[in-house]
């Protein structure tokens, strides 16, 4: 079997390095907090729990979690599910990239690729000198982790392996989950770029024309002032209406908006294939979730990269909205006039080019997942179980799950 062993200088090193870039990008969305470390923690406190240790890396403010109100982060609790400062601090925890070459490389580390024991494949990414103690305190993932005597041991191929034939059947809908994203993320690279869109989805959500009942969306952003007023929303919506092709985004339009938007009022699941395309602010986004669906089976580095760029496109979603966010240091993008809809359209194209190569490397990401930690055999039949797939979005509709359609393969 093919093994790459990661020496322990070079993984320590890399995962401190992952766990301050992550809090430094979560750090001005949390809320403040006091401590409850003890003031005079032990040697071993310190090593069995080193999130509450202030002068580690992977230091959260214990009991906080990211701010609900902030309208830059609040999207990774509503959407993302990153909910408390539990789920920040998985977050920092390092994984390697899975091996699929003779080339391995760990932070710019090319590290060798043997052959080690009996039978084919790959035997897995071996972090050398890791202990029980490194999975246990947050340094490491403990999904997939394999305690070994010199170390621990990732090897998608073990973890994804079916026992009966129970086994393979829930294999096969895990499966069939990663080939849909790795479709959305190939049908997003060879797609053509919208770039007249200007970030209407958020006024969607707000729009309100006379005698239309109050927008259910409108909660999201409560606790935001709108920087516009009712009747320059419906005007600016009512201009030329909306070109939103992010079928995610739909569901929280406004119901008197859903006719206004060129590519439909209602759309199923599958049409994300067709429609999503690589200018779009919210498909950037959504590359955060994507890459959170591999864990622990990627490299650390591109789940920062996909947080970075995340927040990017956060950042421009909410300046290019109707509401004032001046208070969290954002700058409007004024969409409702021309000079505002140029200024949009040249930060669209300078994030979509620098997004590329991060969806680019992703797809590869779920390419080696696919193919080192599942037999041809199982997706085989995971094709044949699509996954989340028969569900349709509507404004003000049901979550995807609660709106299922129903086919006869669902």
């Amino acid at each position: 079997m093919r093994v790459v062993q990661i020496p322990e200088t070079i993984w320590r090193t890399a995962s401190q390095t992952h766990a301050r870039r992550i809090r430094a990008l979560l750090a001005p969305g949390l809320l403040p907090v006091l401590s409850d470390v003890p003031l005079n923690p032990s040697k071993r406190y310190k090593q069995r729990y080193p999130y509450n240790d202030i002068t580690s890396p992977l230091y959260f403010p214990p009991g906080g979690g990211l701010d609900p109100q902030n309208p830059i982060y609040n999207f990774l609790i509503e959407y993302y599910g990153i909910k408390g400062i539990k789920n920040c601090r998985r977050l920092v925890r390092w994984s390697p990239p899975v091996l699929s070459s003779s080339a391995y490389t760990v932070d710019g580390e090319c590290l060798e690729v043997t052959n080690d024991g009996d039978g084919d494949g790959d035997g897995g990414v071996m972090l050398v000198g890791a202990t029980e103690d490194d999975v246990c305190s947050g340094i490491l993932h403990l999904r997939g982790a394999q305690l070994q005597p010199n170390g621990v041991l990732y090897n998608p191929s073990n973890f994804f392996q079916p026992d009966d034939i129970a086994a393979q059947a829930s294999l096969a809908r895990k499966a069939s989950s990663y080939q849909w994203y790795r479709s959305v993320l190939s049908s997003t690279l060879s797609s053509q770029p919208i770039l007249h869109c200007f970030g209407l989805h958020e006024w969607a959500m707000q729009y309100h024309p006379l005698d239309a009942p109050p927008p259910p969306s409108a909660q999201y952003q409560s606790s935001l002032p709108l920087r516009v007023s009712r009747d320059i929303i419906n005007k600016t919506v009512e201009r030329k209406g909306i070109d939103c092709t992010h079928v995610d985004a739909l569901r929280f339009f406004a119901p008197a908006a859903g006719p206004l938007n060129s590519h439909g009022h209602s759309l199923v699941r599958t049409d994300q294939l067709k429609l999503e395309q690589k200018g779009c602010v919210h498909a950037h986004m959504d590359l955060f979730k994507i890459c959170l669906k591999l864990l622990p089976f990627v490299d650390a580095r591109l789940l920062g990269d996909c947080l970075e760029v995340a927040l990017e496109a956060r950042r421009m979603d909410v300046a290019a909205s109707p509401y004032d966010a001046s208070g969290y240091g954002l700058e409007a993008i004024p969409i409702e006039t021309s000079a505002g809809r140029a200024e949009y359209k040249t930060k669209q194209m300078a994030l979509m080019k620098r997004v590329e190569p991060i969806r680019r490397r992703l797809l590869g990401a779920y390419d080696d997942l696919l193919t080192g930690g599942f037999s041809s055999n199982i997706l085989e039949l995971a094709e044949e179980r699509p996954k989340k797939r028969f569900a349709k979005a509507e404004p003000g509709g049901k979550r995807w799950r609660q709106n299922l359609i129903a086919t006869e393969t669902a």
